[in-house]
């Protein structure tokens, strides 16, 4: 018999996984760039801009002043650009996506084997995705 477990255990497995991707090349970098990003002044001294351009882009948004909008989104847009345009910025927005597609392919992962556990417990049809209780009756239903 299949032992069963408690959401408790599988929490607890969960955090031991969560210890293990915080512990990768690509978070390790992650924390590297940054902390490269907090100490550059120049850096922090953009992002500060964006933000309280970003605030007034909001207010004049809904105020419905189209023209200082306007103004304000160029604004927004090219020190965005000279942000994107830095190559420790840029090493940054990789490791995010790095870290990201890290833990989307865990998360792919547990789900596409929760799913063929399942279909394997039931004698179902791991080629096509369906369980045995579907499979037993598509055939009881085809003699009828």
């Amino acid at each position: 018999m299949t032992k069963l477990y408690t959401k408790d255990e599988i929490i607890a497995k969960s955090h031991e996984i969560a210890h293990m991707i915080a512990n990768t090349e690509e978070v390790e970098f992650f924390k590297r760039a940054e902390e490269q990003i907090n100490e550059n002044k120049k850096i922090r001294e953009k992002i500060a801009s964006l933000k309280s351009l970003q605030k007034q882009a909001v207010n004049f948004q809904h105020y419905g002043k189209e023209k200082a909008l306007k103004l304000i989104e160029d604004k927004i847009a090219g020190i965005e650009k000279e942000l994107d345009d830095m190559p420790i910025v840029d090493e940054f927005k990789n490791s995010q996506g790095d870290v990201n597609d890290l833990l989307q392919l865990v998360s792919n992962t547990i789900a596409n084997n929760v799913t063929n556990e399942v279909i394997r417990q039931t004698d179902g049809d791991e080629l096509r995705g369906e369980t045995g209780s579907r499979v037993r009756n598509e055939q009881s239903g085809s003699c009828s």
